[in-house]
């Protein structure tokens, strides 16, 4: 517990202000979405590597994206890129509902154990090309990508209510901007929060596989 606090000490000097985000940090556990080996680092503030090349993202970053889209209670959200689930536990404290797509099925599953396990029951993952969307459930109130792409995938425009925000690295294979896009009747209008490094995001409207 004293480590969780002192985790939440450092991301409010770095700017997290956002209560609910805060108490959304505190209340999940870190450790119990990282490998065995891992756990004892659970509560630094860094990216750790997990499963199929992937990472989960640092806590400031992971912070910074979901205050970022200005969740409501009532908003549903699409997350491109499930990983670990740690990212999408985080959500599913501040919204109605959790739609995560992992490419890695892998991933998806070990997720979808961790969801049972805290009792979060307001995901719904499936597997496939996150570039694409979940246009099933569109429009949504929010959307977050936790994997790299050279440019905003038109999927999400189509499926984000117009004045909705979307989070997402954008850039190169090796470095980004984390950007800001919040969705106008015909273009995003895009601000840049921070520098980042994100694996690639693969897909028909990503990043050609290797």
């Amino acid at each position: 517990m004293e480590r969780v606090q002192e985790l939440i000490e450092i991301l409010k000097q770095q700017g997290i202000h956002d209560k609910g985000v805060l108490n959304a940090i505190q209340n999940v556990p870190r450790d119990i979405f990282l490998p065995e080996n891992l756990k004892s680092h659970a509560y630094e503030n860094r990216a750790l590597p997990i499963d199929c090349d992937q990472t989960i993202s640092q806590p400031y970053i992971v912070a910074l994206m979901t205050q970022a889209l200005q969740l409501q209670p009532a908003d549903r959200v699409l997350e491109v890129g499930t990983g670990s689930g740690y990212q999408t536990a985080i959500l599913s404290q501040l919204c109605k509902k959790v739609y995560t797509v992992e490419r890695w099925e892998e991933l998806g599953q070990i997720a979808q154990e961790r969801f049972h396990q805290l009792e979060l029951n307001n995901i719904e993952t499936v597997f496939g090309d996150g570039t694409l969307g979940w246009p099933e459930h569109a429009p949504y109130d929010a959307i977050i990508v936790t994997a790299a792409t050279p440019s905003i995938p038109s999927a999400y425009f189509e499926q984000l209510t117009p004045g909705k925000r979307l989070v997402i690295p954008v850039g190169g294979s090796e470095v980004q901007e984390l950007t800001l896009a919040i969705r106008g009747e015909k273009d995003w209008k895009r601000s840049t929060l921070c520098g980042c490094r994100f694996v690639k995001l693969i897909g028909e409207q990503g990043w050609k596989a290797d």
